[in-house]
């Protein structure tokens, strides 16, 4: 009887302290595959996805990512490195969220921006767009001209809008129908309209107009022929 307390005191003891080496190994081999699986190369988790950028307001890109030990961030713009300061911020979310954000934007900011992290194990990268709508505007419009008649008249205007605005000239409020003597152009950033062979009857009050999704602007140029 005493033999069997005995044993089955000395099988308690020896039950429990397997058990809590086995816990502890479990708790070691949990560890040991936790840094295994952590150490190595950084790796995408979540990718860049494409922004949208009003003018005038801020855009975010951001990327989850794995990489023990920590890595080295560099973020680029059409392959030209940014610098963490006013315009551009490096910001981190969580130990393993990484974003950029781009403030006050603009035109210019449209373009293809890149992550790349390193860590001593290795590399890898990831690239989103970001694009920029802004309001169709006009930057400077046509001035005031006189001419003689028979002469050439041109009326230019600077434009902007993304998307690409549409442009359209009216003189005294209709519509201008071109042919080969009166026409315009559109270009990327300006537009012009030309008169050859001037007539008084072109004289009058001349209006280019821009239009996009996001807004819409005018702008007006006296023409006297004499």
């Amino acid at each position: 009887m005493n033999w069997g307390k005995g044993g089955q005191g000395t099988w308690c003891g020896l039950s429990r302290a397997v058990s809590w080496e086995l816990g502890a190994l479990s708790q070691l081999s949990d560890r040991s595959r936790k840094e295994l699986r952590e150490k190595g190369p950084p790796r995408v988790l979540e990718p860049l996805k494409d922004v949208v950028l009003i003018e005038g307001s801020a855009a975010k890109l951001t990327c989850r990512i794995s990489a023990f030990p920590d890595p080295f961030i560099r973020w680029s713009k059409d392959g030209k490195e940014l610098r963490d300061g006013p315009k551009y911020r490096y910001v981190f979310e969580d130990p393993d969220v990484v974003a950029l954000v781009v403030r006050d934007g603009e035109l210019a900011d449209l373009g293809q921006y890149s992550i790349n992290v390193t860590n001593p194990f290795g590399q890898c990268s990831d690239s989103a767009r970001i694009l920029v709508e802004v309001p169709a505007k006009i930057q400077k419009g046509p001035d005031n001209t006189k001419a003689r008649k028979g002469a050439t008249v041109t009326l230019t205007a600077e434009i902007m809008g993304e998307p690409a605005p549409d442009v359209g000239w009216t003189k005294d409020g209709e519509d201008i129908e071109e042919d080969d003597r009166v026409f315009f152009e559109i270009g990327s950033t300006t537009t012009t309209l030309t008169i050859r062979r001037a007539t008084p009857e072109d004289s009058g009050k001349y209006e280019v107009y821009v239009e996009n999704s996001l807004g819409m602007d005018q702008s007006f140029a006296r023409v006297d022929v004499a």
